[in-house]
């Protein structure tokens, strides 16, 4: 990469995962514009050095004109969460494939160096064997599944027939500071915190035997920027992001709170997942850093738990 700024530009940026890859960009010295609709992301994670357009990726006639002169695009704009999915598929259709297809098309039109996706590791779905690796078929077992693996589909299109150097970064369960504790969008250690701090028990879905693979937000920031800087991808590659390590959720329940209440499973949830990580390890020399307990204690800290 040269030395005068580059312009990137990232969807989400005020959510998650993207307000934590937005603040590393910058602190990078990227040129950083956010593209988001705020109906999960939070004005308070928006970097005040980030240039923010509020719009809805559902509307390429106004999203087009923020990729002028853009050199990289962070595609992380979408409605998470598989429960949501399956109460309104139609509503995670429009923002996961529809969006994901408007921001292809006006990165393409841009003529962007590369454009990097945030995918899921939802879209395997229960595999006969662990850990998970790329090649394996998937199997999506929802519809936000599904829309996220079209997703990385509609990017090695977008490669082969316009020529646009597309990565897809498969994260698995992904947890740190910003992420959502409140309401549907709430991953269970989220949830487990929400919880802790209220002083009730934490509720266990099932037997609390299934297993996660827990990756801290701070290593997918690392591997979205190694993505970008990497001459050795951009041909479409699905390439996992996930520590190599699982945990069952009895275990992550008892680094939180010693009181645990368990209640029914839930439709379409998958049973284990383990990330195949060698892949990011070779390709974009990514190495996950944050243990569980560390990521965890952490956590308890930002919420002053």
């Amino acid at each position: 990469m040269d030395q005068k700024p580059k312009k990137v530009l990232v969807t989400g940026g005020a959510g998650f995962i993207g307000s934590n890859l937005v603040d590393a960009l910058i602190d990078k010295g990227f040129d950083v514009i956010v593209n988001d609709n705020l109906s999960s992301g939070k004005k308070e994670y928006l970097n005040p050095k980030a240039k923010f357009y509020k719009a809805d990726i559902r509307n390429l006639e106004k999203i087009k004109p923020l990729f002028r002169k853009v050199d990289y695009v962070f595609h992380l704009a979408a409605q998470p969460r598989i429960q949501p999915s399956i109460i309104n598929p139609a509503e995670s259709h429009s923002n996961n494939v529809v969006g994901t297809l408007n921001v292809l098309i006006a990165a393409r039109d841009a003529k962007v160096k590369k454009f990097i996706y945030s995918a899921s590791s939802s879209a395997y779905g229960d595999q006969e064997k662990l850990p998970l690796r790329e090649d394996m078929s998937p199997r999506p077992k929802s519809p936000y599944s599904l829309f996220k693996l079209i997703g990385e589909q509609y990017c090695k299109l977008f490669t082969e027939i316009y020529d646009l150097p597309t990565v897809c970064l498969r994260y698995f369960n992904v947890y740190g500071p910003r992420q959502s504790c409140e309401g549907a969008y709430a991953t269970v250690i989220g949830i487990f915190l929400r919880q802790a701090k209220a002083g009730e028990p934490l509720t266990i879905v099932g037997d609390g035997n299934q297993t996660r693979d827990f990756t801290n937000v701070m290593d997918v920031v690392k591997a979205n920027i190694l993505a970008m800087e990497s001459s050795r991808v951009g041909q479409g590659e699905v390439i996992n992001i996930g520590t190599g390590k699982n945990y069952t959720i009895n275990k992550i329940a008892s680094l939180i709170s010693k009181e645990s209440i368990h209640t029914p499973p839930r439709l379409a949830e998958i049973r284990d997942t383990l990330a195949d990580n060698s892949k990011a390890k070779e390709f974009l020399e990514w190495q996950p850093t944050i243990e569980i307990e560390q990521g965890i204690e952490e956590l308890k800290r930002w919420l002053r738990i």
